[in-house]
């Protein structure tokens, strides 16, 4: 039943978002040296490894490490890297990964590979079970302001709630805090 939503409502965002999204990739691509798309080793369910692609919203050459380990990461961002941020505009390719099955449209946020002590917490919760979603319980939550801990134990409540329902909610709390830019740090 998810996977149908999931095809359904990509149809939709694909007819939508199509003119946006390669608006936004020439944008990319002229205002600053590399490709339109960053394609970043994510976590998907049971630990597997997957290509995810964004925006990309950093310079080439930027360390493949969660922004805020970065020592001063507003000086990797392109010039409008941090209006695609702050817009969750960089997010859209991501529809591509819902497309393969590698996503859904509401999870866990997938962690980057490198980022052992989320991926090991949320083995220990069987949160690895689930497919990492384009946005999810603790993006809702929080976002960049939680710890790692608190972002697990909303992975786990949305695991042990999960529903239709929940997700239709999740998505809803979503758009807003998008149009609000709220808990978006970075």
């Amino acid at each position: 039943m998810k996977r149908c939503v999931d095809l359904l409502l990509l149809l939709i965002a694909i007819i939508v978002l199509c003119l946006p999204m390669g608006f936004l990739a020439v944008l990319v691509r002229i205002s600053s040296t590399g490709p339109a798309l960053y394609w970043s080793d994510r976590v998907g369910r049971n630990n597997i490894i997957f290509r995810m692609p964004k925006f990309r919203t950093m310079q080439s050459g930027t360390p493949a490490v969660a922004t805020h380990l970065l020592a001063n990461p507003q000086a990797y961002l392109t010039p409008i890297g941090g209006f695609l941020r702050k817009t969750s505009l960089d997010e859209l390719p991501q529809l591509w990964s819902i497309l393969l099955g590698d996503m859904s449209f509401v999870g866990p946020r997938p962690a980057l590979f490198n980022q052992h002590d989320l991926i090991g917490l949320r083995a220990q919760a069987g949160v690895d079970k689930l497919l990492p979603g384009l946005t999810g319980w603790a993006q809702v939550h929080g976002r960049d302001e939680l710890s790692i801990a608190d972002k697990v134990a909303l992975d786990v409540e949305y695991l042990q709630k999960k529903s239709l329902a929940l997700d239709i909610k999740i998505l809803m709390l979503t758009v807003l805090r998008v149009l609000l830019r709220d808990n978006i740090a970075h």
